[in-house]
């Protein structure tokens, strides 16, 4: 399976140690699951795209299993059928890192890279890791739209991005200017939890990603 190599700056290598509570959940993963990912998850998708979508750390048993975002869970089953059904996929996605899926102008990655207990990576972990989505985002040379999934999403994506929070509050299906260039889409996180509590519907994440694809294709007088 191919691993980020450890000197590209938006990826944390292998056996990075920069979180020793992740390092040390790491470790048991691959003790427990020998035949899993088990190592900071690299992003998915070409660094040409327009679009980037930000999500919030690798699922124990989804993108920590087979090693690519959203990939092996519910949220992917939810995220990758509307970019199939969007035209910003190709290809059939069959819940693993070799299943021939190709992203269409969009690319995918965490705030976190490394899977947290519980699903719940710490303050500091969010902070640390934060250099690898600042990378990411620097490396994509036509970024015009970048779509978070969930507050935590939101709010590494701004600090990356040295904006203020206070001037773009969370709300789903919400667009933010950050500035002449890029624009923020605001959606709940596309987990079972939300779906299975109506928070989110399939419908309504599929008017936020649609809203979030058409703007990568606007021309700049046309943007709301």
């Amino acid at each position: 399976m191919p691993r980020p190599s450890d000197d590209d700056r938006a990826e944390p290598g292998r056996e990075c140690p920069a979180c020793p509570r992740l390092v040390a959940y790491r470790e048991d993963n691959r003790s427990a699951a020998t035949d899993w990912f088990n190592s900071p998850v690299p992003s998915f998708g070409p660094t040409a795209a327009r679009l980037l979508i930000v999500g919030l750390a690798p699922g124990l048993k989804g993108a920590n299993r087979t090693g690519r975002p959203f990939t092996g869970d519910y949220a992917g089953d939810l995220l990758y059928t509307t970019l199939l059904d969007l035209g910003m996929a190709t290809g059939t996605y069959r819940a693993s890192a070799d299943d021939g899926l190709t992203l269409v102008d969009c690319r995918i990655t965490n705030a976190v890279r490394c899977v947290p207990p519980a699903n719940k990576p710490t303050p500091a972990e969010i902070t640390s890791c934060r250099s690898y989505l600042s990378e990411t985002i620097a490396a994509m040379p036509r970024l015009k739209v970048i779509l978070v999934l969930g507050r935590i999403a939101h709010d590494s994506t701004l600090s990356a991005l040295g904006a203020r929070k206070s001037q773009f509050p969370f709300t789903h299906g919400r667009r933010h200017g950050i500035d002449d260039r890029l624009a923020l889409y605001d959606s709940y996180h596309c987990s079972r939890y939300n779906t299975n509590t109506g928070v989110l519907t399939p419908a309504m994440f599929h008017e936020v990603m649609k809203a979030a694809r058409d703007e990568t294709t606007a021309s700049p007088a046309s943007r709301r």
